[in-house]
């Protein structure tokens, strides 16, 4: 009976010294294995099985992170000071070497790269004036990048982007420069209406133009109109009018005498015979040709 339970609690032991020893590392963490202090092998995702109390092991996040740098006071080159935050986005290489980096090159990678990149944009932003930082924060995001790149080098970690988030001033001179935004504003806005304003006088113009011209052309084509209808006129007039002049004195004359009783012998053939048979609706008689002659 003694041996029996003295069996099973050395079961029991054996599996509970087995089962605190297991270890599963996730696919997003990688582990470094020591014993008694000395670094022994690397664990990789999935079942790892370590010696209680002899084994420790550090698990390390591979994926991508994030710090923020914190608002800091900066004093610009033009002596003002300016609320400045930025974000850092890094990760842990995957392999056993840059793994050991980060946990035996670096105390504490975190929290290194905030000073680090706090002391940077101190560096950068005090050579700027306020003005040329807000206007240039592409070039300080790039410089941060390229400074804590080559200073974590060593690290076992890579720097992927830089954000600059915020270059606020104080609020006096937030204030100042709000009213010199908006009177730049309204003077580009006085510029355009009074650029509209002079456009649409000029096409008010343009059209009065236009609309002269019409009439000018109107008129010149009316006038050429009437001069083109009197020149028909002449032409006609020096056709036709000088035969019918001597056609109507003849008849004058005919009707004068009629009037006194007077004899007139017309010679026959002459239009005056047709003219005077269509005034009374009669028709000229042919003469009779002589038979004997």
């Amino acid at each position: 009976m003694m041996i029996t339970q003295i069996l099973l609690i050395t079961i029991g032991a054996i599996l509970l010294l087995f089962f605190s020893g297991v270890k599963i590392v996730r696919p997003t963490h990688r582990g470094l294995i020591e014993r008694l202090g000395k670094y022994t092998r690397f664990a990789h995702p999935g079942f790892n099985w370590v010696i209680p109390i002899i084994d420790r092991i550090f698990i390390v996040n591979i994926t991508e992170q994030m710090v923020d740098a914190q608002p800091q006071e900066i004093i610009t080159n033009d002596n003002l000071n300016a609320s400045v935050d930025a974000q850092i986005y890094f990760r842990v290489l995957e392999e056993e070497e840059n793994v050991k980096s980060s946990l035996y090159n670096v105390n504490d990678y975190k929290l290194q790269i905030v000073n680090l990149a706090r002391t940077t944009l101190r560096n950068i932003i005090g050579t700027l004036t306020l003005r040329s930082a807000n206007s240039e924060r592409g070039k300080i995001n790039a410089e941060l990048h390229t400074t804590l790149k080559n200073e974590t080098a060593s690290w076992g970690i890579v720097i992927v982007r830089t954000e600059l988030k915020q270059i606020d001033p104080p609020s006096d001179v937030q204030e100042t420069m709000n009213k010199v935004v908006k009177a730049e504003n309204e003077k580009i806005a006085a510029i355009d209406y009074a650029t509209a304003a002079e456009t649409v006088a000029d096409g008010v113009k343009r059209a009065k133009i236009k609309e002269a011209e019409g009439y000018k052309r109107s008129k010149v084509l009316h006038a050429e109109g009437e001069a083109e209808a009197i020149k028909l006129v002449n032409v006609a007039a020096d056709e036709f009018f000088t035969g019918n002049a001597q056609l109507l004195r003849k008849l004058e004359a005919v009707e004068n005498s009629l009037m006194s009783n007077a004899k007139i012998v017309i010679p026959s053939g002459t239009e005056l015979i047709n003219i005077i048979s269509e005034m009374a609706g009669m028709l000229p008689v042919p003469q009779r040709k002589n038979l004997n002659g």
